[in-house]
């Protein structure tokens, strides 16, 4: 059984300090800032996130199941927008259905957000995304279909 994902004061310096540096614009691979509406308060709300990239495509995988960055996307239909450096762009997020985010999930899962070094993605895999997930690197492919239900993946298209 995983454990539920709980964001203590580490995680929360830690995101205020990614959001400074990636907003700066200093390299930080593919991370970006996903800046949502807040589905009560209605503000801004900027949570730094690893945009995974397959066969050309775009996506946001809720590693740590349906967190606040997640219902606040679909509370706003998906509308947000993405913030690296000075490069700011609009986007949709549009949620996959189980069967293919189990695909991209998996896919995520075993690479890692990518430019990452593998060493740190093997450590940050090891102690901060496998504790919260019911499946690991050998899991199968109907492991992570289960999985999925709970961990949302979204594509990111321009608008």
């Amino acid at each position: 059984m995983a454990k539920p994902y709980r964001a203590g004061w580490g995680v929360r310096a830690s995101n205020a300090w990614m959001r400074t540096v990636i907003r700066a614009g200093l390299p930080m691979w593919t991370f970006h800032v996903l800046t949502v509406r807040g589905r009560r308060t209605r503000r801004a709300i900027q949570t730094p996130l690893a945009v995974f990239e397959q066969d050309g495509r775009r996506y946001l995988v809720a590693s740590y199941g349906t967190v606040n960055w997640v219902r606040n996307l679909r509370a706003a239909q998906g509308k947000a927008t993405l913030r690296q450096g000075r490069h700011l762009e609009t986007v949709t997020a549009v949620e996959l259905p189980t069967d293919q985010a189990a695909q991209v999930f998996r896919a995520s899962l075993l690479s890692g957000p990518p430019h990452v070094p593998k060493p740190i993605v093997a450590l940050y895999r090891r102690f901060f995304v496998l504790p919260y997930l019911d499946v690991n690197m050998d899991s199968s492919p109907q492991q992570f279909l289960e999985n999925a239900r709970t961990h949302p993946v979204f594509e990111i298209v321009p608008t």
